[in-house]
């Protein structure tokens, strides 16, 4: 049986970071997990890959040591159960907005009597050997809360049986709850903002559980940390190559004096 080692890592009071996978191929996501992440989390909601590129992602990451986790599309009980028996040690759940939701995606995470997850961990039983209903206290359910209805009912999901933590996607809690006043961004910086992470943090130290948020750059990680967070998300796989491509070309037209070409319009 496995020991999830953010769990570990969470006991001994040590912040944790996690890295983030959104195109569908085994080499990026091994190349990923062997940078140092604490954990490393597969989106299979709007990343560029779905359960064929999810399962052979969490083989290649299996020699890292990485704990792998999986956003799922929805709180589906079909997909969530998949990504754990594919071998998930942590599922992110998106638009949990009220207690019974939370409850509800709790469930689909544990083997009964404490939920009404379906055995067959297929790939899990050769990644971990001896998995069974243990696993039950070591898989990590993660909701994230995104909505001013989620925002309403916080202090009850964060109160959940059998939820793990809050992960805070600043987009979609951006648009969820400014009506249109603000843009969807990463590191907010608008007091309003900043208030409404931090009613997430309390509510969730409150209720003995892990404050999660997703972080554009290591400075804003570094501030989310002090303030109480515990797992921060830094970049992930398509903003570090884009950023990384970016400077390689610009330092060598730089040293060159080269110009890009122009832009030309074909014709058909």
């Amino acid at each position: 049986m496995f020991t999830n080692k953010l769990k570990q890592h969470w006991a001994e009071g040590r912040p944790t970071i996690n890295g983030w996978l959104s195109i569908g191929n085994p080499l990026t996501a091994e190349i990923m997990a062997a940078q140092g992440y604490d954990s490393i989390t597969i989106d299979a909601q709007h990343g560029a890959l779905d359960y064929s590129a999810v399962l052979p992602m969490l083989q290649a990451m299996r020699a890292s040591g990485v704990t792998p986790m999986v956003r799922v599309p929805w709180r589906e009980p079909g997909a969530i159960m998949k990504a754990l028996d594919a071998g998930a040690q942590g599922v992110i759940c998106p638009m949990v907005n009220s207690a019974e939701e939370a409850a509800e995606f709790v469930s689909y995470m544990r083997y009964p009597p404490h939920g009404q997850r379906s055995f067959g961990p297929t790939r899990a039983t050769f990644a971990y050997g001896g998995y069974g209903v243990a696993a039950n206290e070591q898989v990590l359910a993660l909701a994230m809360v995104e909505t001013q209805q989620g925002m309403d009912n916080l202090d009850a999901i964060a109160a959940t049986p059998g939820l793990d933590g809050i992960y805070v996607g600043p987009a979609d809690l951006t648009l969820g709850t400014q009506n249109g006043r603000l843009p969807p961004a990463f590191d907010r910086e608008e007091p309003e903002m900043i208030a409404l992470l931090q009613r997430i943090k309390d509510a969730c130290k409150a209720n003995g559980i892990r404050a999660c948020l997703h972080c554009g750059t290591p400075q804003y990680a570094t501030k989310a940390i002090g303030w109480g967070f515990d797992l921060t998300t830094v970049g992930g796989d398509t903003r570090l190559l884009a950023a990384a491509a970016a400077a390689s070309v610009a330092t060598w037209r730089d040293l060159t004096g080269s110009a890009p070409a122009s832009a030309t319009k074909g014709t058909y």
